[in-house]
Formats: structure tokens, C-alpha cells, sequence
């Protein structure tokens, strides 16, 4: 993801280096439960380092970035202990693995922040929870409802999608260390238990060689639908403060911030229009994520370049996302004044409904 939508605790977990490291405790973790490497062994191993640089130049003679990773980090531990890093691993042993330690790390992140938007929401709708204001359907009057109401069904949303985004990210922390095909012919159930352990994961239910795909499609799925209750906060700000309503709008520092390069007067929801575009990505991705479902026969690699992109940038774009709409929901500019005028703008047609079963109570019929 660029750095423009980058927020710096969530992209240090998804840089080059940060993706070697999780390899390497997962190597590390795996020899620490071999039987063979002694001591002074698993000592070299857990000093051992391997640099992006140091893995990307050994991979342009492998073209085979974990084979790469593999003889760098046996080199840098030495003989005899290198020679146990990677004993009865597959390569998806590690990749998915240490996904799944990221993947970990990542949803604490996005997690705090879900949490975080959801108070945001449940205190503005307190605030504002005697605050009249025009109820629309298909953008037209309909009755009056409060602002606090209005506010209280995003609270909600956040809520909900705050609870599919902690199971999401909890069913895809899951690895698996059961070889080339998934049948444990170079390790065993236990020593994948044992491992899984040190590295605080879950196993996979059934692998094949590979964490099976669903997983991560039920992970971008649900961000895609947290995105998408961003997208309608947004949405709904951005009608409010349209000049023919402005009952709200975001906040603008003013003296130094800019709406126009060429119109001084403007004040635009840039905020509210950003999260409403990185959410579309966000759509876009999680289809990604689907057609990854469907491997061939018992593993792939047709799922791998999509990954290494939308994986990442999903979870750095909601992060990001949640963050500008706490920012926006906390300084929300609310114009009470402004919503009592447009609830009195028909005149008192917004209490239709009740003349109209006042009458129906009295003995009239509808058409009369």
C-alpha cells in the first residue's frame, strides 16, 4: 500500500523485513522441537538473521524466495545447526504460518481501532440524543427522528462489524506444519501441536499443503464489510453537508486548510469522499480473495501473487479507514439550528401519518 494511506504501526507489521522475521520464528519455533539440533545448535539458530537484501540476492540465483530465505538463515547460523533449519518443512509450512503470526499482530491493530470508532459513535449519538432532525427516505422528507437516533444505528454497524472482524481474524490466525501434501510424512501431528503452540496459533483443521483459503476470504469479506459501514457514514455525512442541507459538517481547520485551489469559499468532505473510494478497493479485493478459495487438487500457487497485495492492503486501508472516520465522528461539526429549519421547511407535512390515522380513527377511510 502507498504511504499516503499507510498508518505507521500497522505498515512496520507488513514491511520485507517484518515478513522475514515471522519466517524466522516460525523456523526457529520448528527447530526448537526437533529432537536432533543440540543446545549449541538451537543457540546459532536463534542468532541467526536473514536481511531482505541478503534474501532478495540469493533469490535472483533461486528464483525461489523461501528457498532463499532458507539458505540464508542456515548460512548465518552455521554448521552443524544449519543444517536442522527447514528438517521436514514445505514451503507453505512457513508461508502460511507465519501469515497467520501477522495476521495475528495486524488484527490487535485493527481491532483497537474498530473498538475505538464504535465508542466514537456511541458518544456523538448520546451527545445529540434530543436533537430533532428530518428522517428522509429516497432523499426526500419523511418524519422527524433525532440526530442521536440517526448517529445510533452507525454505533450499531460498528459494533457488528467490531464483533465479524475479531472472529475473521481469529479462524485465520490458524498454521499448519504437515508437509507436501498434508499427510505429516516428514513431521507428525504432535511436533505441528508442539510448534503451534510456542508460536500461541491454532492448527488447521484438515491442510492439504496449504491453511485452506476460505479463510482468508472470510477475513477480506468481513473487512470489505466493514468498509462498507465506513462507505455509509461517509455517505451520509457528505449528503448533510451539501449547501441545500448543511446540518453537519467535518472539521476544518480553518486559517490553514484549503478547500479550493481556485474557490476560497469551499469547504468540501474530503474525508468523508476518501473513505467512500478506499472502500471500493476494499470490494475489490475481497472478490480477490475468493477466486483464491478454489486451488487445484491439493495445493497451488495461483492464490500467492493476489495475497502478497490485497492481504496486506486490506488490512492497512481499514486500519487507515477507521482512523479518519474516529477523527471526523470526533470533530463532527453539528448545526442544531440548521436541522430545526429544514424540519420546518414543509410546513408541517412531516406529521402526515398522524392527521392521516387521526382521521382513520374518527371514521373516514383512507380515499376520503
Amino acid at each position: 500500500m502507498i504511504d499516503r494511506y499507510t498508518r505507521d504501526e500497522i505498515g512496520a507489521l507488513w514491511t520485507d523485513a517484518a515478513r522475514f522475521e515471522s519466517w524466522r520464528r516460525v523456523e526457529v519455533a520448528a527447530c526448537e522441537e526437533l529432537d536432533g539440533p543440540t543446545e549449541a545448535d538451537l543457540e546459532a539458530i536463534r542468532g541467526a538473521t536473514a536481511t531482505a537484501e541478503q534474501v532478495a540476492e540469493r533469490e535472483k540465483v533461486l528464483d525461489h524466495d523461501v528457498a532463499a530465505f532458507v539458505d540464508v538463515l542456515s548460512a548465518s547460523a552455521g554448521q552443524p545447526a544449519g543444517r536442522w533449519i527447514h528438517y521436514g518443512l514445505t514451503s507453505s509450512d512457513v508461508l502460511d504460518t507465519a501469515l497467520a503470526v501477522q495476521l495475528r499482530d495486524v488484527g490487535a491493530i485493527v481491532l483497537a481501532g474498530a473498538e475505538q470508532l464504535t465508542q466514537a459513535l456511541a458518544t456523538l449519538a448520546r451527545a445529540h440524543v434530543d436533537t430533532l432532525c428530518v428522517g428522509r427516505t429516497h432523499g426526500v422528507h419523511a418524519e422527524p427522528t433525532t440526530f442521536g437516533v440517526k448517529i445510533a444505528g452507525f454505533a450499531a454497524e460498528a459494533a457488528r462489524n467490531r464483533d465479524r472482524l475479531r472472529h475473521a481474524f481469529d479462524q485465520a490466525a490458524v498454521g499448519a506444519l504437515s508437509g507436501a501434501v498434508g499427510t505429516y510424512s516428514a513431521t507428525d501431528p504432535a511436533f505441528e501441536a508442539r510448534v503451534l503452540a510456542r508460536l500461541e496459533l491454532k492448527a488447521e483443521t484438515i491442510s492439504t499443503q496449504v491453511v485452506a483459503r476460505d479463510r482468508l476470504a472470510e477475513l477480506l469479506q468481513a473487512i470489505s464489510l466493514a468498509g462498507a459501514g465506513l462507505e455509509r457514514l461517509a455517505t451520509e455525512i457528505r449528503h448533510l453537508q451539501r449547501t441545500e442541507v448543511r446540518e453537519v459538517q467535518e472539521p476544518f481547520r480553518t486559517g490553514a486548510q484549503k478547500g479550493s485551489s481556485a474557490m476560497p469559499h469551499k469547504r468540501n468532505p474530503i474525508t468523508s469522499e476518501r473513505i467512500t473510494g478506499l472502500a471500493r478497493v476494499l470490494r475489490g479485493n475481497a472478490q480477490a480473495a475468493t477466486e483464491n478459495v478454489a486451488l487445484w487438487h491439493e495445493r497451488d500457487i495461483s492464490h500467492s501473487g493476489a495475497e502478497r497485495i490485497i492481504v496486506p492492503d486490506s488490512t492497512i486501508l481499514l486500519d487507515y479507514m477507521q482512523h479518519l472516520a474516529i477523527r471526523l465522528v470526533e470533530g463532527l461539526v453539528v448545526d442544531p439550528d440548521r436541522m430545526l429549519a429544514n424540519l420546518e421547511m414543509t410546513c408541517g407535512a412531516l406529521f402526515s401519518q398522524r392527521v392521516l390515522l387521526a382521521l382513520v380513527a374518527s371514521g373516514m377511510s383512507r380515499d376520503d
